[in-house]
């Protein structure tokens, strides 16, 4: 079985946003310090901060704390028929891939 690094995850959801640890602190309103802190595992983030990199990240609380090893891609902010026109993507690839 594979260790779960909650840290790692972190920096690899920052990452992908393409943020700075000085960026999601100034997200997050704390300081650089701490976000460092959450990436080395050396501090805890409380569960509204949890809520607001899962918000930030555009991830699932499940997928960061690594209950779930799934992407998750949240379509808020596009209209049902955008949100239909990249699941309608998503389905073809899958057929085309198979």
């Amino acid at each position: 079985m594979e260790v779960y690094d909650f840290g790692l995850r972190l920096r690899e959801l920052r990452e992908a946003k393409k943020l700075s640890q000085t960026e999601v602190a100034v997200r997050l309103n704390v300081v650089p310090s701490t976000i460092s802190g959450y990436e080395s595992n050396t501090i805890t983030p409380s569960l509204e901060q949890f809520t607001r990199l899962a918000i930030l990240y555009n991830t699932s609380l499940d997928y960061m704390m690594g209950l779930d090893n799934r992407t998750c891609f949240y379509l808020d902010g596009l209209s049902k028929e955008q949100q239909q026109a990249i699941l309608d993507i998503v389905n073809r690839l899958k057929e085309l891939l198979q």
